[in-house]
Parts: C-alpha cells; structure tokens; sequence
C-alpha cells in the first residue's frame, strides 16, 4: 500500500502542472481579447499563437553561441518560449511590446531577458534608451506585429531597418494570416521565401522571411 502512495504523488503533481498550464493558457487568452477589445489595430489577432505556428516561426531562428535576438510584439510569450525551446538564451533575446500589460506578464515570465515597453515601428528610436544595437549586430529578427493594419510604406520601411540591424544573409522572420506578403519582395534589394498555411493553427497562417541577398 505504502508503494501506491508513493506511486501516486508524481502523477499528483503532474496534474496539479497541467491544470496550471490550463489556467495560465486561459488566463493569457483572456488577455489578449481584452487587448484586442481595447486597442484592436495594435494587435495581430483576438488570441495568441497557437504552438504549431510559434515552433514553426522558431525553426527560421540560426541558434549559435554570442548570437543576439529580437523579437517584436511578443504578446503573451507564446513565440517567446518557443525561441527558448530552440536554443536560445533569455540573456541574448530582446523583446518591444507596446502593451504595458503584456510588458509586465513577459517580465515576470521571462526575467532574464531585456523587455522593452515601446513603438517597434521605430526599431533604433526605441531601443535606443535601453539597448542600442548597431548595423549588422543580430542573428534574427522575429515579428508578430499585424503589419496589414499600417501603409504599406510603413512596413516597408520596418523591414529595411531590421535588415540593416541584421548580420548578413540573417533573417526577418514574420507571420500573417493573409495571403499575400505583408511586404513584396525587391530584386537586389531583399529576398523572401514562406512556409505553406500552417493549418493547426487557428486562423491558419503562414510565416514569411525576409533577407538581403547573398
């Protein structure tokens, strides 16, 4: 009898994890409606990445050692937690998130990283105060920000100035649920290539990646 008991507490805390799991997912679902409801052009969708799409925007990331990461309008940390699945530290990842809420939920969830609270349309403009980078610092740009609710001068302009912070041949990584590119592709000037719909995703999207030619 004495072994059941004992038997049975891991799988005790295993469901006392997986309900905890359930609740924050609730929990961050919420959130995001309500931001949406509040300010609904600065956000991508009325929920967070669903986990096919956030491992899939993950995979463009090149993991190496020194690399250094942005991401812009994490949300929730969905695609967050999926970069550090893949390999990358929380000391070499920096995030912009407009929202002060989500701004604070990231820092608590993710302390080791740098959590900035600012317009990522005005990439140098914002990190300026807090990490300035350089032309050609970072190993990857990722971006969930909804692009088609700005001109389309505006996004193209947000890609130019990620890929001069970008090393060579590194990529800007961003996802939509449309079915044309946020930002077409410019001989000579950047490349683009995307993924097929990821369907498990709910609405199905696509990640499209952006990169100066060799």
């Amino acid at each position: 009898m004495k072994n059941i008991v004992k038997g049975t507490k891991p799988m005790a805390a295993h469901k006392l994890l997986t309900h905890k799991g359930l609740v924050d997912k609730i929990r961050d679902e919420f959130r995001f409606f309500r931001s949406w409801i509040d300010s609904p052009l600065t956000m991508g969708s009325v929920s967070p990445s669903g986990p096919e799409l956030a491992k899939r925007i993950a995979s463009f990331v090149p993991v190496r050692p020194g690399g250094h990461y942005l991401e812009l309008g994490p949300g929730t940390g969905v695609v967050t937690k999926a970069i550090f699945d893949r390999g990358v530290a929380q000391r070499d990842l920096t995030v912009i998130e407009y929202s002060a809420d989500f701004c604070h939920l990231l820092r608590q969830r993710y302390p080791g990283m740098a959590t900035v609270q600012g317009d990522a349309y005005a990439l140098r403009e914002t990190l300026a105060p807090h990490t300035p980078l350089a032309n050609g610092s970072l190993a990857a740009i990722v971006s969930g920000l909804p692009l088609f609710t700005k001109p389309v001068e505006q996004r193209r302009a947000l890609v130019l100035e990620a890929l001069d912070l970008l090393e060579p041949g590194a990529p800007f990584i961003q996802f939509s649920y449309a079915l044309v590119p946020p930002v077409k592709p410019e001989a000579g000037l950047f490349d683009l290539v995307r993924t097929d719909w990821i369907w498990a995703n709910l609405p199905p999207a696509r990640v499209w990646v952006y990169r100066r030619p060799d």
